[in-house]
């Protein structure tokens, strides 16, 4: 947008959902305060992405390179699809998918390094998942993808681009059966005889007889694409069977390591109380070990005091005896 810096974009698509309208409100406050209305009007129109997409531009923003790199595979898979390269195909799904799933673990770090992101188990990795997938097969989506502005999820309805070559559907096959019946040539008419055919109808014969043969061979051509692209299709389907139960599997991993981190911290919450228990009970003992020297000590002071008394009045009642 003209009059709007990249980077103020950037830093309002990288701020959360929930606090995407508030950013983007004092924005336009310090755009107005500055006297730039232009600007202003420009950031009044950002709408606010999903969660989804915003983890999905979190990725442009953070991580632009890898980004780059599932840009430039969807092309190459595109061009692959379009000429229905089998072998190149297949390489280039297998590195699909192991791109989708590199980058969905890449938004799960990223999202746990954001304060205000939602927790590890309401995340829509399956929507970051689904919208990765379309950038493949549609060049808007990717673009969107890779600008960092995307708005919503979006979906995969398919395979990408599967072009089919512009041929006439035959049934059977009825143009082989037509290459392969000899020619009629007309009989002779009655009262006639057979004239020679004359040169340029051997040449127009010679002609409607290529024009077959090359129907046959487009025919051919035709069966043997149409066989690559059902075994293209089977291994899509196989593929995205695949992805779709490691998805599961994913999320049935996070599920499970969700529930441990939660009862880790439950440990060491209670860890630390009764950390704080075994504090308050040592000096407590300690505590009452001192109680229990200071009784001893003075009950030996008193007993030695008992013991002075009563020697003394053993010694005062010999005294008075010796008197008597």
């Amino acid at each position: 947008m003209p009059g709007l810096s990249a980077e103020l974009v950037q830093q309002l698509y990288r701020t959360p959902p929930d606090r995407f309208v508030a950013a983007r409100d004092a924005a336009v406050a310090d755009a107005r305060r500055a006297g730039d209305p232009t600007t202003a009007r420009q950031l009044a129109r950002l709408r606010r992405p999903t969660v989804a997409a915003w983890l999905v531009n979190l990725l442009a923003i953070r991580r632009p390179e890898l980004v780059a790199d599932l840009v430039q595979l969807a092309d190459a898979l595109r061009v692959a699809q379009r000429e229905l390269r089998g072998p190149r195909l297949r390489e280039l799904s297998a590195q699909r998918r192991a791109v989708v799933g590199a980058l969905v673990a890449e938004v799960r770090k990223l999202a746990a390094a954001e304060p205000d992101a939602p927790s590890a188990n309401r995340l829509p990795l399956a929507e970051v998942e689904e919208t990765l997938n379309a950038a493949f097969s549609d060049v808007e989506v990717a673009e969107q993808v890779r600008a960092g502005r995307l708005l919503r999820a979006a979906s995969y309805a398919g395979f990408g681009e599967v072009p089919r070559p512009q041929l006439r559907l035959v049934t059977g096959d009825e143009e082989e059966r037509e290459a392969e019946r000899p020619a009629r040539r007309p009989g002779p008419q009655r009262g006639r005889p057979e004239a020679a055919p004359r040169p340029d109808r051997a040449a127009e014969r010679a002609e409607q007889a290529a024009q077959r043969a090359a129907r046959v061979e487009r025919a051919r051509q035709r069966r043997a694409l149409d066989r690559e692209l059902a075994k293209a299709q089977a291994d899509q389907e196989r593929a995205e069977a695949e992805l779709t139960e490691a998805t599961g599997q994913e999320r049935d991993g996070a599920a499970v390591l969700d529930g441990l981190e939660a009862e880790l911290a439950e440990l060491e919450r209670r860890r630390a109380v009764a950390e704080q228990d075994l504090s308050r009970a040592k000096l407590a003992r300690r505590a009452a070990e001192r109680a229990v020297t200071v009784a001893r000590r003075r009950a030996g002071e008193v007993e030695a005091a008992v013991e002075a008394l009563a020697a003394e009045e053993g010694n005062a009642d010999a005294g008075g005896g010796a008197a008597d």
